[in-house]
């Protein structure tokens, strides 16, 4: 990308920055979705079902919704370029960490960790990439940014399922060494960026009461699943998030510089935005986790096959983006999130008639019809949360935004867990048939919830529904 008025060395230094900022971005994306394809084998290995392993994605997920209110702080206070370098050095710890597991109480542990890595390395690299580039050019830089964000999980799946082929599951962790090590060599030669002379203070008592709050609700959803917790602390859990959470908002009405502020509510189409992200998000994010493990468990298919399978999900997913400003501007907010919800609840649930006889190329079609509409709702539901956010909003409610996507995924995926558990004591989990119809009716719950959200995108008004003359770029994590 060509900066104006630079020099030669300058140009090349953003330049550097903007590859190590976007191959920063692919190794977590890529991370996010490469485990999915191989938790069968990693179920074989570690000696647990393959129906029970989705503490390993909520780890990943909830970790990151952890750190992300904290990440702007910690980056001004200790320098981007110290945090990015540090981020990726506990990536790296925890990947070595999760290939050397051998247990899924271990993994579940080195997850978290890496976690604590892929958190910071989004946030801190767009915070560095935006002190870095002039203002006329960081929507060009940022979108450049995106791209390795769209190829990560197109290649993730399959290559998850490739080296469980031709390696082990620990060469999914192993092969960001070589890449982390990289990117440490680079930070420390390319970016820039001290910590800040004076540094609000930090709002450690809302963040312990909102991280805590988050914990307990996700733990809760996974307890009776995974964790062998039994109803009583289950509802313990829960009754303590809920408290946490309310509790939070109490505080930060009465703190003078909270991290997420009250007022931001106040925001019509960013308290629907961030309310239909997390109830739509809640189920469609379990499919991901559900439909590899329904192609290997119950189809029979290889964990190569079934990272193949995948492919039409992202690329259908990439494809629809250029629709989506079109269809958008011409129908409004409102139609398309009611309309588009509705569809996207409706073809999860169609994935209860998808049976072994049906020949791939079916399967493939279905999963590029869901991967086109789930893209489409995304993009619409991000840009709706931030497309009427003032300068001084901005920056807290992007990271808002950020926190609600991953804290969805990780309740999703721990709700689909329990869900597909109970239905497999229900039906058995003794023979392929009955794992299978476990998974049909799993598939139909999930599209029921997020069917329901529709009914948050109704009550957008039409003025609140209108796009903006100046669009807002989609700067979601994993749109």
């Amino acid at each position: 990308m060509k900066i104006p008025d630079v020099s030669a060395k300058e140009q090349k230094e953003l330049n550097a920055l903007l590859w190590l900022v976007a191959c920063g971005f692919f190794m977590q994306t890529l991370d996010a979705t490469i485990v999915n394809t191989a938790l069968p084998a990693m179920a074989r290995s570690l000696g647990e079902s393959p129906l029970r392993m989705q503490s390993v994605v909520v780890a990943y997920s909830l970790t990151m919704a952890m750190l992300i209110p904290a990440s702007g702080w910690i980056a001004d206070r200790f320098g981007t370029r110290r945090v990015y370098v540090s981020a990726i050095a506990v990536f790296v710890v925890g990947s070595l960490l999760c290939a050397a597991s051998h247990s899924v109480s271990q993994l579940v542990a080195a997850r978290v960790v890496q976690g604590m890595g892929g958190a910071l390395l989004l946030p801190v690299g767009r915070l560095s990439v935006l002190r870095s580039f002039p203002r006329s050019h960081f929507l060009p830089a940022m979108s450049f940014v995106a791209i390795p964000g769209l190829i990560g999980p197109l290649l993730g799946p399959t290559l998850g399922g490739w080296l469980v082929e031709v390696a082990s599951w620990h060469w999914i962790f192993l092969i960001n060494v070589p890449v982390g090590v990289f990117g440490a060599v680079a930070t420390l030669r390319y970016m820039r960026g001290s910590a800040l002379e004076r540094v609000a203070r930090f709002d450690a008592i809302g963040y312990l009461l909102l991280a805590f709050g988050m914990v307990c609700v996700s733990l809760a959803l996974d307890g009776l699943s995974s964790l062998g917790l039994q109803q009583a602390g289950v509802l313990v859990l829960l009754i303590f998030g809920l408290a946490s959470l309310s509790a939070y908002w109490l505080h930060a009405a009465r703190h003078h510089d909270p991290l997420f502020s009250p007022d931001l509510f106040s925001i019509p189409t960013l308290s629907v935005g961030l309310l239909g992200n997390l109830f739509s998000r809640l189920g469609s994010s379990c499919m991901p986790l559900l439909v590899p493990l329904l192609l290997q468990v119950s189809m029979g298919y290889s964990p190569f096959h079934a990272g193949l399978m995948m492919l039409p999900v992202a690329l259908a997913a990439m494809t629809v983006k250029r629709l989506v400003t079109t269809l958008i501007t011409g129908a409004g907010y409102r139609r398309v999130l009611v309309v588009n919800t509705m569809l996207l609840g409706l073809l999860m649930a169609s994935f209860a008639l998808a049976t072994p006889e049906q020949p791939w190329w079916v399967h493939s079609l279905h999963l590029a019809c869901f991967g086109a509409v789930n893209s489409l709702q995304f993009t619409a539901m991000n840009t709706l949360t931030l497309k009427d956010l003032d300068p001084v909003h901005a920056g807290s409610g992007n990271a808002l935004l950020s926190m609600v996507q991953m804290l969805a995924i990780s309740m999703g995926v721990a709700s689909a867990g329990g869900v597909l558990a109970a239905f497999s004591g229900l039906f058995g989990s003794d023979s392929a048939a009955h794992t299978l119809q476990a998974f049909h009716a799993t598939f139909v719950c999930m599209g029921l919830i997020t069917l329901a959200s529709a009914s948050i995108f109704w009550q957008l008004t039409p003025r609140e529904s209108e796009v903006p003359k100046s669009h807002p770029p989609d700067l979601s994590d994993n749109a």
